[in-house]
C-alpha cells in the first residue's frame, strides 16, 4: 500500500496543469532577473587590495581590524556633505570602539548618533547583495531591520539610555561586518614570517572567504610546488623557513625534521658555516646551509633535464668543484663542502637522500599543509579581472621592445592561461594524492624563480651567489623590462587591450614611497600595491582601497605604529594617495561584470516572455 501511495504522489506531481509549471517557471526566472537587476544597479564594492603578506600574521590581522582607512572613507560618502569633518571622526571613533562616546565638543546625543549609524549601514547595504543575519547579531536584528526600512520603532529605543547604548554597539558591529564587500590578494602568504598559517585561515574563516579574491605569487607557487613532490622545491622552502628560524611554524604543521636536523648539524656545524647565511640559531645556520646544497643539486638535475626551460645561469657546482679541486677560493666566503663529489657534483649523497626523501614524503601527506595549500589551489588564480582591473602578482612578461613575451611557445594572456591549467592540474593531482608530471614539476621550478616567470620577472635568482661569492656585483638581480614598459603609453595600451581592462595592479616589487616614489603612474593606469610586510622591504608597503566614489592607495603604518595605535586604542595613521574620484558614483553596470549580467539579463527576459507567450 506504503508503494501504491508513493507511485500516486509521483503521478499527481506529473499531471501538474501545464499553465501552473510555466508560472512557476516564470517566478523562478523572474526573481533571478530581478537579482540581476539590482545588482547592476547597485555601487561596484568596496575593495581592498593587498600583496605581499609574507607570513606577517598578526600585523595583517591588526591592519585589517583597522579597515585600511575604508571606515572614514565610507561615512564621509554615507553622510550629507554638511556633516563636518570632526563629526564623521567622531563617528568613526564610536565605531571603531562600538560604543557610544561622549564629546563635549560634538553636539550628538544617542539618538542623533544611533539615525547617523543607520544611514551608514543603509548606504552600505546598497552596495552588495547582504543576509542580514549574516551581518547582524539576532538581539536587535528586527528592529534595526525596521529602522533601515524607515519603519516606526519602539521609543524606549531612543528614551532608555542602556537601550540604546546596546543598539549603538549592534549598530557598530553591522557596519564593521560590510565595510569591505571584496579583498583582493595579490599573492605571497608564505616566506619571511612566522604566521602564513595563521593568514590563509585567516583569509578562508567564514566572514571573510566569500568576499576574498586570490592571485597566485612566487612564494606561493615554490610551496605548491614543493606539496607536488618537487624535491628541490622542497629543499628551498624548508630552506627558506630555516632561514628565518621558523621551527615553531614547521611544529604547528607537525613536521618533523629531527633528519634533516641531526645531519645538517653533524656535517655542517654551525662554526663551519660562514657564507651569507641569516638564520640565527646554530641549528637554523647548519639546516640552512645543508639544505642550500641539496637544493642546488636537485634543481642543477631539473635544468639539466629540461633544457628548454634555459635556466643555465643557474649551474654553479661544475665550477664550484673546480675552485675547490684547485684550491682556487679567494672569490669564496665558505670553501667547507663537504657533500660535493669532485667527479659528480650534483650527486646526493646516501644521507642527503635520506634526508630529502624523507621531506617529501611529509610534504606529499601532510593533512595540515594540505589544508592550507589546498585552500591556495582551490580559489587561486594566475591572474584576475574584475572591476575593469587586471589583477596580476607581479607582471605580464614582456620584452625591451614593450612586446609580449614568448615562453613555452605561449604570450601574454594565453600564456598566463597555459600556465593556470597547469596549476590546476598539478592541484587535483595533489588533493587526489595521484602522481604528477615531472614537466609539471619542473614548470612550478620555472615559475618560481625563472626570468620568463608572470610571478618572478627578474633575469635570474643570485641564491647561490648571495651566499657563496665574495664579489657583490654577482648579486645584483635585475628587474626585467616590466617597469620601463608601464612608462610606455603604447605598451600599456596594448597590454590594456590583451585582457579587456582598464587598469593593471600589481605587487612584488616594493618601492620606497619616502624616497618620493608613488604607488600609481601618472595617468593611474598602473599601480602597485606591495605590502611590505617582509621587515627587508621597509615595513611600510602601500595598499588600495576603491569605493563607488574614489580610487586610493594607502602607505600602511609600521609595526612601531600598530603597537602605539593599540596602546591608545586608537587607529594607526595611514598616509593616503588619491589616484581617482569620480564625479557619480561607479555602478556596477558600468563595469565588465555589469556587461555579464546583462548578457544574462537579456537571456533571462527571453525565457520569461517565451513561457508568457505559451500561457496565452
Amino acid at each position: 500500500m506504503v508503494k501504491n501511495r508513493s507511485r500516486q504522489k509521483t503521478d499527481s506531481k506529473k499531471k501538474l496543469p501545464s499553465s501552473l509549471v510555466r508560472a512557476r517557471g516564470i517566478d523562478e526566472l523572474a526573481q533571478r532577473l530581478l537579482q540581476v537587476e539590482t545588482e547592476l544597479n547597485a555601487n561596484i564594492p568596496t575593495t581592498l587590495w593587498i600583496s605581499d603578506l609574507h607570513g606577517e600574521g598578526d600585523r595583517f590581522k591588526s591592519i585589517l581590524r583597522g579597515r585600511f582607512g575604508v571606515l572614514y572613507q565610507t561615512c564621509r560618502e554615507a553622510l550629507p556633505n554638511t556633516f563636518s569633518t570632526d563629526k564623521v571622526q567622531y563617528l568613526v571613533r564610536i565605531i571603531r570602539q562600538q560604543q557610544y562616546i561622549v564629546d563635549e565638543t560634538i553636539k550628538m546625543d544617542t539618538q542623533d548618533v544611533i539615525l547617523c549609524l543607520v544611514q551608514i549601514l543603509k548606504y552600505k547595504l546598497t552596495n552588495a547583495r547582504y543576509e542580514i543575519e549574516e551581518i547582524l547579531m539576532p538581539e536587535f536584528r528586527q528592529t534595526i531591520s525596521r529602522l533601515l526600512a524607515g519603519l516606526v520603532v519602539p521609543n524606549p529605543i531612543f528614551e532608555k539610555e542602556i537601550i540604546s547604548a546596546r543598539l549603538i554597539t549592534h549598530l557598530c558591529h553591522g557596519i564593521r561586518n560590510v565595510l569591505l564587500d571584496r579583498i583582493q590578494v595579490l599573492g605571497d602568504v608564505f616566506d619571511r614570517g612566522p604566521q602564513p598559517d595563521k593568514i590563509i585561515r585567516f583569509l578562508s574563516s567564514s566572514p571573510y572567504r566569500r568576499i576574498v579574491d586570490y592571485v597566485f605569487g612566487n612564494h606561493d607557487i615554490l610551496w605548491m610546488g614543493a606539496a607536488s613532490g618537487s624535491k628541490s622545491l622542497i629543499a628551498e622552502a624548508i630552506r627558506i623557513t630555516s632561514r628565518y628560524d621558523h621551527f615553531e611554524f614547521m611544529d604547528r604543521l607537525d613536521f618533523d625534521v629531527s633528519l634533516l636536523e641531526s645531519f645538517a648539524t653533524s656535517t655542517y656545524p654551525a662554526e663551519k658555516v660562514t657564507g651569507n647565511f641569516k638564520a640565527k640559531s646554530d641549528k637554523g645556520r647548519s639546516m640552512e646551509k645543508a639544505l642550500a646544497v641539496i637544493q642546488f643539486k636537485l634543481e642543477e638535475q631539473t635544468i639539466a633535464d629540461f633544457p628548454d626551460y634555459e635556466m643555465e645561469s643557474r649551474l654553479w657546482l661544475d665550477k664550484l668543484s673546480v675552485m675547490l679541486a684547485n684550491n682556487r677560493t679567494e672569490g669564496l666566503n665558505d670553501n667547507y663542502f663537504p657533500t660535493i663529489d669532485s667527479e659528480d657534483p650534483r650527486r646526493l649523497t646516501e644521507e642527503e637522500q635520506e634526508v630529502i626523501d624523507d621531506l617529501a614524503a611529509q610534504f606529499i601527506t601532510n593533512r595540515k599543509l594540505k589544508r592550507l595549500l589546498g585552500y591556495l589551489f582551490s580559489v587561486g588564480k594566475t591572474y584576475s579581472i574584475y572591476n575593469d582591473m587586471l589583477n596580476i602578482h607581479a607582471l605580464v612578461p614582456s620584452t625591451s621592445e614593450g612586446e609580449f613575451d614568448e615562453f613555452l611557445g605561449r604570450s601574454g594572456k594565453n600564456l598566463l592561461t597555459f600556465i593556470q591549467a597547469t596549476i590546476e592540474r598539478v592541484g587535483n593531482n595533489y588533493q587526489e594524492g595521484k602522481p604528477q608530471d615531472r614537466r609539471d614539476q619542473a614548470l612550478f621550478f620555472y615559475l618560481w624563480c625563472g626570468p620568463k616567470s608572470p610571478f618572478f620577472g627578474k633575469h635570474a635568482m643570485k641564491t647561490f651567489e648571495r651566499y657563496f661569492l665574495v664579489d657583490k656585483a654577482t648579486h645584483v638581480e635585475r628587474s626585467l623590462y616590466w617597469l620601463n614598459n608601464l612608462e610606455k603609453p603604447e605598451f600599456k595600451t596594448k597590454l590594456l587591450k590583451e585582457f579587456g581592462v582598464k587598469r593593471v595592479v600589481y605587487g612584488h616589487l616594493p618601492i620606497d614611497y619616502l624616497k618620493g616614489k608613488h604607488m600609481a603612474s601618472d595617468d593611474g593606469v598602473a599601480i602597485n600595491v606591495d605590502g611590505g610586510f617582509a621587515a627587508a622591504y621597509y615595513n611600510r608597503g602601500h595598499s588600495l582601497v576603491q569605493t563607488p566614489h574614489q580610487l586610493y592607495g594607502i602607505i600602511l603604518p609600521t609595526p612601531d605604529e600598530i603597537k602605539e595605535a593599540e596602546r591608545k586604542l586608537d587607529s594607526a595613521p595611514l598616509d593616503i594617495e588619491i589616484i581617482d574620484e569620480f564625479l557619480h558614483p561607479k555602478k556596477v553596470k558600468n563595469s565588465q561584470e555589469g556587461k555579464k549580467l546583462q548578457i544574462e539579463r537579456d537571456r533571462l527576459m527571453k525565457k520569461i516572455t517565451k513561457l508568457a507567450a505559451e500561457m496565452d
